[in-house]
C-alpha cells in the first residue's frame, strides 16, 4: 500500500547545510587559564624580565626546568599563589 499524495507533502523537507556555515568558529582544544592563572602568569613574566634584564635570559628561566624549584618555574607559578612566591624568590636569590 502506498502513502497518499497529501502525507507525503506534509513531511518536512530537509534543509541542506550550507557550504561554509561552521568555517570560521574556532575549535579550541587547549586547556585555558582561570583568571588567577592569567594574573599570575602575568605577574611572574612581569617579574622575570625586570628581574633578569634580558628577555632571553627571563624566558630561559621561566620555560627551564629548576632542580631547586622542582619543576619549570613558569609552570609552578601559575599553579598556585605558593607557586608564584616560591618562582619570586628563585629569581630574586639569582640576581641578588
Amino acid at each position: 500500500m502506498t502513502a497518499p499524495v497529501d502525507t507525503l507533502a506534509e513531511a518536512p523537507a530537509e534543509t541542506p547545510r550550507k557550504p561554509g556555515a561552521m568555517r570560521f568558529q574556532r575549535k579550541y582544544t587547549t586547556v585555558r587559564l582561570t583568571p588567577d592563572q592569567a594574573t599570575r602568569q602575568g605577574q611572574v613574566a612581569t617579574s622575570a624580565f625586570r628581574r633578569f634584564g634580558e628577555r632571553d635570559k627571563a624566558m630561559a628561566f621561566l620555560n627551564g626546568h629548576d632542580e631547586a624549584l622542582g619543576g619549570r618555574p613558569l609552570d609552578l607559578a601559575i599553579a598556585s599563589a605558593e607557586g608564584l612566591e616560591s618562582v619570586e624568590a628563585a629569581m630574586l636569590a639569582r640576581t641578588a
